[in-house]
């Protein structure tokens, strides 16, 4: 990969130019699906290449234009994948461009690019507390560029207000609204109240039970929230979601800090172990594009 050309892109800051650049001529073909056939929803034409089925080509456009035109239909792909991409407070931290978000839209943005680019449907709910934003899942190229906006958009904007997170009751409603088998990617850093561990892993089986596969990116802050690794000094700590304050030295904490994370991380990983849930525990300041490599190869030798 040109460094120099990646860091100029990422000074511009578009998520489809990053997502274009991780993508192309580096990975294609990454997924084996069974899931193959036409509907009867049109999405839009596309010119025939030879070699193609002539099945669906549009003789009456080739009556008025004298060029093969082939109609494209929703259900033409191999796959189809809803991005979950947490937006609560607590995601714009540690630091402006140096926060979970960023890290999951950055990823969020490369999968839907290289999904569009196998012909792959793919769709887009932004969730705090609640859904806040929801595309269907299309393959067309407008869709598309609908979901790069959204993504840009909420890179732009930053963070708003405080908004909690309750990942459980949106996961609930997202089983409900995928009607069609899919593919659901969620990206988050399940900072939950620990009593609603069991309603959050509930709504995962849910959508295990409604026949999705389901992938989950755990994004956070290795450095701080993991290993509480700050200065031996009294820092105010600011809940991002519900305004809270505390005032102590980390030093005092630490370890007991330490183990209850690696306790909680530790039953994340093994319940979603126990209903096929695929766990990956990422830190925000891990370069995306290595995080996504290495997992999509792994997927790949995998299938």
């Amino acid at each position: 990969m040109n460094t120099q050309l990646l860091d100029e892109i990422r000074r511009q800051g578009s998520l489809e130019l990053i997502a274009r650049q991780l993508v192309e001529g580096f990975i294609t073909g990454l997924h084996k699906s069974p899931y193959h056939g036409f509907s009867v929803e049109f999405a839009e034409h596309r010119l025939y290449n030879e070699g193609q089925s002539t099945r669906h080509i549009d003789w009456k456009i080739y009556a008025r234009t004298d060029r093969l035109f082939t109609k494209q239909y929703e259900e033409e792909t191999n796959l189809r994948c809803l991005l979950a991409i947490d937006c609560s407070s607590s995601m714009f931290y540690p630091a402006p461009q140096h926060d979970k978000l960023k890290f999951s839209l950055y990823c969020g943005s490369a999968l839907a690019y290289l999904l569009h680019k196998q012909r792959d449907a793919v769709g887009l709910c932004l969730y705090s507390d609640k859904i806040d934003e929801w595309t269907a899942i299309r393959s067309t190229r407008s869709h598309l560029d609908k979901i790069f906006g959204s993504l840009q958009r909420l890179q732009d904007q930053g963070v708003q207000g405080q908004k909690r997170t309750d990942i459980a009751k949106v996961l609930h409603e997202v089983a409900e609204k995928i009607h069609k088998r899919s593919l659901v990617v969620i990206f988050s850093d399940m900072f939950e109240q620990t009593d609603q561990a069991d309603q959050l892993f509930k709504a995962l089986q849910h959508l295990k039970h409604n026949r999705h596969e389901v992938i989950l990116f755990h994004v956070t802050d290795h450095q701080t929230e993991l290993d509480l690794d700050l200065q031996n000094r009294p820092y105010e700590f600011v809940d991002l979601e519900d305004g809270s304050r505390v005032r102590l030295n980390p030093s005092e904490i630490r370890n007991s800090y330490q183990q209850q994370l690696l306790s909680f991380h530790n039953y994340l990983k093994l319940r979603c172990g126990q209903i096929k849930v695929d766990f990956i525990s990422v830190d925000a300041q891990t370069d995306y594009f290595e995080v996504l490599q290495a997992y999509l190869i792994k997927r790949t030798k995998m299938h």
